[in-house]
């Protein structure tokens, strides 16, 4: 499995363009869904889980994005769309476990769970998402699709390589707060 390359110029990538489709590399759980245009732009506008009537709303919009895409045979706007459908749960999930969305303190320590971290609005709204995106995740069709998209991956890792060297992009460090992305000057 190769990592998701965050070294590439993304705000110059266009995903539905024929030349660009190959770039794409799946990564590991959500990696990348804030970098991939124009889905995700076309996704986010519809992300929500401030609370489960959000999240149902949010939740089955972005599956029905996804069963669009899969009408389409587009993997990267399916893979797309459960990669928001997973952020839904994790995001939801990180504010029940602690209201105010901070899992470690100053030091790194990980913070104590919410008292009713399992029986709050978020962590409702967390079930919403993970159901949906557990649909989406074991659809048959996009199991068969991410299986063939993986083995093609190794394939297109030179031109992925070769661009993002040649751009003004690199990935500072990686933490488990966030990962850095940072112009080069």
């Amino acid at each position: 499995m190769l990592e998701f390359c965050y070294e590439l110029p993304y705000e110059e990538l266009d995903f539905t363009d024929p030349d660009t489709r190959p770039l794409y590399r799946i990564g590991r759980g959500e990696q990348g869904v804030l970098l991939v245009r124009p889905y995700t732009n076309d996704i986010c506008a519809h992300w929500r889980f401030v609370n489960e009537n959000a999240a149902s709303k949010s939740a089955n919009k972005i599956y029905s994005m996804f069963c669009e895409y899969r009408e389409h045979g587009d993997f990267i706007g399916m893979d797309m769309a459960r990669k928001f459908l997973e952020m839904g749960f994790t995001r939801a999930r990180r504010y029940a476990n602690h209201h105010d969305g901070r899992k470690y303190t100053e030091t790194g320590e990980v913070r104590p769970q919410e008292t009713d971290a399992l029986h709050c609005e978020k962590s409702a709204a967390a079930k919403v998402f993970k159901g949906i995106r557990d649909k989406a995740a074991y659809d048959p069709e996009y199991q068969q699709l991410r299986k063939q998209w993986r083995a093609n991956e190794s394939t297109n890792a030179t031109r992925v390589d070769t661009l993002a060297v040649s751009s003004n992009v690199t990935r500072s460090r990686y933490s488990r707060k966030r990962n850095n992305v940072l112009r080069r000057t």
